[in-house]
């Protein structure tokens, strides 16, 4: 007994408390399951947000992954609306959204059925390998599949990926929807990729792995949560997964970069107004070599936005990241409080930051969207323009163009991203704004400029090319001289505190290109053949000869989306 308290304290017990009190109200309201990273469906909401010139109201476009329950709604009010004014290619996508979720559809008969399912109970419905239909209880099954070879000019080595897995969701007494994905891999990425796994020690987007035939990576890959809704207004999410907050291709507050984590997150849509927060335990920077429990920090955020008009959202942001010896600091735990003020009666131990950010849908045609963040900002010091290190910030602003130039399909979107030096540091080298290894915001870390331009264009249901232009030019550390890129570094150890800029440092340099043709052959199956070109110049990659690649890869994959190394 002894050790009751400590154990208590643990933040994996407090949140399944939590749990466990939600699971014991009446009133809780059917559920549904999120849509993953990555899908279609997110382009596809992207695009029927823009033509129709409005916000989704009842759910932030902002928050990702969405919730079914909240995005098919949306989609069929546009589809109706704008009825005559979608593209055969729209329609068919949106059809495919009926299809995947028709549980939350005013009308069944939207959703596709198959012709001849197999053996009468598999693939009744295209979407799914089996889906299992009662008053009580409802979840389907699908197998993930991702096979990619690949060639790398001046390697000699086979690259691959061999991915299989399943997936499975479902709703339990119409009341707590849960879902749950396992898959195992096996992976040897072009050469630029195994040098960042030997420099940062992780498998971007991943957690452990062990080593697979000298210079390929192997590892589980397994993601999963329950949610209810308590009331009409609350969704209540626990789970382990990843999260984003953002409109762009990059987040500067949250991105889904690094591995995933325990969270616990509600999420409160009401009038205009959308209230986000997250509560998640994370991994600090470790060594992989040996096994030890592994040292965990806690993530508290928080996002407040409202929709001032039909066409333009405005947000507020703040995030903490905490560590203490043996337990979770409960004054977090408060949804509704401004975390500085709190980390500031705790002593400013903690690493804080504020953001905002906006979107606005113009013309039918165009999105704006931007964010910026705060680290650490002196107003006297901003104004003087002798660049005080502690000027820590980041600012991102990007904007969407579809059905570009009228030729129907054709989406382009740009964005730029700049990040200060130091930004995302701390005092120490755990509380900063990492998770196991890797960066929780933009993959290139501090210290930088980048660049993004992608065209996307789908002139068929089932053909999509896609083009990805990215630059970034950034100040890298010379040995143990630390001008603010690696973010993973305590502050303290930085070069000087004035006369800091943007590219600080050793000059480096990234141009890429990244052309992918997908053809759907069946339901959720996809072909993709896919080259990436890669150059890397300034003084810092002239050590690394490795960064530059020319890699062709042809890729087959079922229920699951690509695996790109665009960093």
């Amino acid at each position: 007994m002894q050790h009751l308290p400590r154990i208590l304290l643990r933040p994996v017990t407090c949140l399944l408390l939590l749990v466990a009190l939600i699971l014991c109200n009446d009133r809780i309201h059917a559920q549904s399951t999120e849509i993953p990273l990555h899908q279609l469906a997110y382009h596809e909401a992207d695009r029927l947000e823009i033509l129709s010139g409005r916000l989704p109201g009842t759910y932030s476009s902002f928050v990702k992954p969405y919730a079914a329950s909240a995005l098919i709604p949306f989609v069929q009010q546009v589809d109706s609306q704008l009825n005559h004014q979608l593209s055969s290619v729209d329609r068919y996508t949106i059809g495919q959204l009926y299809t995947d979720f028709p549980e939350w559809l005013n009308d069944s008969t939207l959703a596709e059925k198959s012709r001849q399912p197999v053996w009468k109970h598999f693939y009744t419905s295209p979407a799914y390998l089996f889906q299992y239909k009662s008053p009580d209880l409802y979840f389907t099954i699908n197998p993930v599949l991702l096979l990619q070879a690949g060639k790398e000019a001046h390697d000699g080595d086979f690259l691959f990926i061999n991915t299989r897995g399943l997936e499975m969701k479902g709703r339990l007494a119409n009341k707590i929807g849960f879902y749950s994905f396992l898959s195992d891999n096996q992976e040897r990425p072009p050469l630029f990729v195994q040098q960042w796994i030997q420099d940062y020690k992780a498998v971007p987007g991943m957690g452990f792995y062990k080593s697979y035939k000298g210079n390929g990576v192997d590892y589980i890959h397994a993601t999963g949560y329950i949610s209810f809704n308590v009331t009409k207004f609350i969704d209540v999410d626990f789970g382990y997964g990843k999260n984003f907050l953002g409109d762009g291709f990059r987040s500067l507050f949250l991105s889904d970069f690094s591995n995933d984590y325990l969270y616990l997150k509600l999420n409160t849509n009401v009038w205009r107004l959308h209230y986000y927060n997250l509560f998640a335990e994370l991994t600090s920077q470790f060594n992989p070599d040996s096994d030890y429990l592994r040292p965990k920090k806690y993530m508290a955020l928080h996002d407040l936005s409202m929709d001032i008009t039909r066409w333009l959202n405005v947000g507020v942001f703040e995030s903490v990241i905490f560590s203490r010896p043996d337990h979770f600091d409960f004054q977090y735990l408060n949804p509704v409080i401004f975390y500085r003020s709190v980390e500031q009666q705790l002593g400013s131990p903690d690493k804080a930051h504020v953001g905002f950010h906006a979107k606005a849908d113009v013309a039918h045609h165009w999105q704006f969207y931007g964010q910026f963040l705060f680290d650490e900002l002196r107003i006297s010091q901003f104004l003087s323009h002798d660049g005080w290190w502690g000027n820590k910030w980041a600012a991102q602003l990007g904007a969407k163009y579809i059905n570009a130039f009228g030729i129907s399909n054709l989406d382009l979107q740009g964005e730029m991203n700049i990040v200060r030096p130091y930004t995302y540091t701390h005092s120490d080298t755990i509380t900063n704004y990492t998770n196991y290894n890797q960066p929780l915001a933009d993959p290139m870390g501090a210290n930088f400029r980048e660049f993004i331009g992608i065209a996307r264009y789908q002139p068929v249901p089932r053909w999509v090319l896609q083009g990805q232009l990215l630059f970034v030019q950034q100040g890298r550390d010379s040995g143990n001289v630390n001008w603010g890129s690696d973010i993973f570094k305590s502050y303290y150890t930085r070069q000087q505190d004035y006369n800091n800029r943007i590219g600080q440092g050793l000059d480096a340099k990234i141009a890429s290109l990244n052309l992918t043709l997908s053809y759907e052959l069946k339901y959720h199956l996809y072909l993709d053949l896919s080259y990436l070109y890669r150059k890397t110049g300034g003084v810092y990659f002239s050590y690394y000869p490795q960064a530059n690649t020319s890699f062709v890869s042809l890729a087959l994959r079922w229920n699951i989306a690509r695996r790109t190394y665009d960093f």
